[in-house]
């Protein structure tokens, strides 16, 4: 009953109407040829449809014409390579019909929008391959992923590694069969019996929730048949055999923790075998980079269950942690910030003044003093800056006021959220507040960006993508204040010459702003940087500066941080450089290692003129041989090993050598020392 309840989406109104409908049903390509836009209509008095592709021109049809045909018109090799179409914007199935003038475009396999719906049908197919192996496992829902795909299964059994090996097996197999994938409109309640009947009651429910009305789209592909809004591929072949089975986690139905627990098996696709195999290859690569094991192996931090989301820094680690913010200090020095340092926590009243328990207060730790006062460990420094700026009477001559803190932050994220250095509850940000007046956010705009843009490079990161980030939903101020900080925003990042993309509606809840994005050494995007334009929040506590009318004004906040996290900036520096920093940035730059025991005096003489040379270096006299030390301290990574033995000691010379270098180099002692100092200089703004 339900099969004969289902129509194919746009082409009913085609039916009887046109001869090449048959062939539409029977996925066959009937090419029909654009007519000139003189002709006003076929002989059955169909109206013509008017196409306008993305280049500009336009086709024109006698009537409704389905996807396939419209590819084919364009050209034989764009109808080979069609999977799917938009009109008007809106993505569709390659079988659908225009039945009116739209603007189409014809998706392929390689664009963004045809790899996700590559992904979205790679889901579709696992779940169908684990209906056919486990027939008493229910399917609820399965997205496209950034790199893949995932579905969520109940199922009493754990499926297990082997079990992935088999439903994998069984995909491809699908894909061999090129099932053709046909969407199917039903009627609400006839798809919520379809699914009770089959004893998928988890669809059964969530269809069943879908107010009347509303359309409901089935996709059948095989015996499979699955609730999806698609756009799918034409069938299950086109979807080509460049994906993988990664593993399986545990999610809970609809992500709420107080539902049936399910189990999530992930997958990755992608356009083709040359894409997938670069992937794999990157996730190796990943795994031996994870800034967690190098933690571990370097001996730079450590976390644990006594403080679940905050970091306990080893020497090592905090010496590199020091290297960093030395630098950062001596770069923000030089650009006229002045640093302070605000209390870790504070009275309620402030944060709901600034607006912050309004819209944070779920991601703050509260804390109650003895006198019953309400206060909260500061997760940004913002208000307390205004506070500092607000203390005394200001006036526009020490305007802009730039200041900058190491704020200790805490953040109450869930604990399923935290990742190493990359998610914790305590952090510090290189926080500063540019307090200005509306005409110098340009100005101020352009010298944050070209600070930002140095300082990444001194890190290695020389690809840096923008975006802005615009009015979010929930936010303070009216849409008058939005627009103008909005406008003075992209003035500023135009006024810098730099290009950026549209993040809409993620702007702070305070004003918006444009985030910095960084690319490390396998191509991952982190991003780091923000500069967020705020109109409100200095108003609302009460700052204000004598302009030179004389009257009081109130300043523009112009929050911005380079690194972001210090904590996480540093767990992406570690992958970035698998754990072999620059000579400037290692916390053990050199180790000085001895041949023979007679020759530790001399090596301790030579730790001694690197140290007084500004040097980092530590002294390895022990009594293992030197194939052994070598190899020791190649896998801690230290950049520079100066080897001693008699004959060095002899000529006062040291025979220098590179990490993952074959060979070393003898060298007089001074000229290695003044070699090394020059190399490990810190860098400085030109």
């Amino acid at each position: 009953m339900a099969d004969r309840q289902y129509f194919l989406h746009n082409v009913t109104a085609a039916r009887g109407k046109h001869p090449w409908f048959a062939s539409i049903m029977r996925n066959e390509s009937t090419v029909l040829p654009p007519i000139s836009s003189e002709v006003s209509g076929d002989p059955a008095g169909s109206t013509p449809v008017s196409v306008s592709l993305p280049d500009g021109k336009r086709l024109t049809f006698p009537g409704p014409v389905a996807g396939p045909d419209i590819a084919a018109a364009i050209g034989p090799g764009l109808a080979r390579a069609a999977i799917a179409l938009r009109v008007d914007g809106q993505p569709r199935d390659l079988a659908s019909v225009v039945d009116r003038d739209a603007a189409v475009a014809i998706i392929t396999r390689e664009m963004p929008e045809g790899l996700e719906i590559l992904r979205h049908d790679a889901a579709h197919v696992m779940a169908e391959a684990v209906k056919e192996l486990y027939p008493d496992t229910e399917v609820t829902f399965g997205p496209a992923t950034d790199t893949g795909f995932y579905y969520d299964f109940a199922r009493a059994e754990p499926f297990t590694a082997e079990d992935l090996v088999g439903i994998e097996e069984r995909m491809r197999e699908i894909v061999r069969r090129d099932e053709k994938i046909a969407r199917e409109v039903w009627e609400r309640d006839a798809a919520v019996a379809f699914f009770r009947d089959i004893g998928e009651t988890y669809k059964a429910e969530y269809i069943g929730e879908i107010p009347r009305g509303e359309e409901i789209s089935l996709y059948r592909q095989g015996d499979f048949v699955d609730l999806c809004a698609g756009p799918h591929l034409p069938s299950t072949g086109c979807l080509g055999q460049a994906f993988k089975l990664m593993n399986v986690a545990g999610a809970y139905w609809r992500g709420d923790p107080r539902n049936a627990q399910l189990q999530r098996i992930y997958g990755t696709a992608w356009a083709n075998q040359r894409e997938l195999d670069q992937y794999l290859h990157q996730l190796e690569e990943a795994e031996r980079r994870d800034h967690r094991r190098l933690g571990r192996e370097l001996d730079l931090f450590h976390m644990g269950e006594e403080a679940v989301g905050s970091v306990f820094w080893h020497p090592r680690g905090w010496k590199l942690y020091r290297n960093i913010e030395d630098y950062m200090r001596r770069r923000l020095d030089a650009a006229g910030y002045l640093e302070v340092k605000g209390p870790q926590l504070l009275d309620r009243s402030l944060w709901e003044a600034s607006g912050h328990w309004e819209n944070f207060a779920e991601n703050m730790f509260i804390a109650e003093s003895r006198d019953e006062k309400i206060l909260a460990l500061k997760p940004m420094s913002c208000p307390g800056h205004v506070l500092i700026f607000r203390n005394r009477l200001r006036s526009y001559r020490e305007l802009p006021l730039r200041l900058a803190e190491f704020g200790s932050c805490h953040r109450n994220e869930p604990s399923g959220a935290l990742h190493g250095l990359m998610r914790v509850r305590a952090f510090t940000q290189d926080d500063a507040h540019i307090f200005c007046m509306e005409e110098q956010i340009t100005s101020e705009g352009i010298a944050f960006c070209e600070l930002l843009l140095s300082i990444y490079r001194d890190f290695g990161f020389e690809e840096v993508g923008i975006k802005f980030a615009d009015r979010p939903p929930v936010r303070t101020g009216s849409d008058e204040v939005w627009d103008r900080a909005e406008a003075a925003l992209r003035s500023a990042v135009e006024a810098a010459g730099l290009s950026y993309t549209l993040n809409p509606g993620e702007g702070a809840f305070y004003g918006p702003k444009l985030e910095f994005y960084l690319r490390d050494a396998l191509g991952r995007e982190w991003q780091c940087g923000t500069f967020q334009v705020d109109f409100e929040m200095p108003g609302r506590l009460g700052a204000s500066y004598v302009g030179e009318d004389g009257a009081r004004h109130v300043p523009v906040m112009l929050h911005r941080a380079v690194l972001g996290s210090v904590e996480r900036f540093i767990g992406i520096l570690i992958e970035h450089y698998a754990g072999r920093f620059p000579l400037w940035l290692a916390p053990v730059q050199a180790v000085v290692a001895s041949i023979t025991s007679e020759t530790a005096d001399y090596a301790g003489e030579v730790a001694r003129a690197c140290t007084t040379a500004g040097l980092r270096v530590t002294v390895d006299t022990g009594n293992e041989k030197i194939n052994y030390k070598v190899r020791e301290h190649s896998l801690a990574k230290i950049p520079v090993m100066l080897v001693v033995g008699r004959r060095e000691a002899a000529n006062r010379s040291v025979a220098l050598r590179r990490l993952g270098g074959k060979e070393h180099e003898a060298l007089a002692l001074d000229e290695a020392v003044a070699r090394l100092k020059e190399e490990a200089a810190v860098p400085s703004p030109s």
